[in-house]
């Protein structure tokens, strides 16, 4: 299956990117702290669906949704 940017090399990427972000360690446990790749599945993976059908430009409210999640765990974005 090819990426998105091997389908239309037209294709602009994405200027979202990487945010400053600093592991989370749930509060009363001796776990390991939680990568920002691992946290808020459920609203990283409607945010990408709609990113890779839509375009960013159309997605902002789930990009906005992920994000407050983030901060919501601790992420610093």
């Amino acid at each position: 299956m090819l990426r998105p940017a091997e389908r239309d090399p037209d294709r602009k990427m994405s200027t979202i990117s990487a945010a400053s972000v600093e592991p989370v360690a749930i509060e009363g446990t001796e776990k390991k702290p939680m990568k920002p790749c691992c946290a808020c599945p459920e609203t990283k993976k409607v945010r990408d669906a709609c990113i890779i059908e839509k375009g960013e430009e159309s997605c902002t409210d789930l990009i906005e949704a992920h994000k407050d999640c983030m901060r919501a765990l601790g992420f610093k974005i």
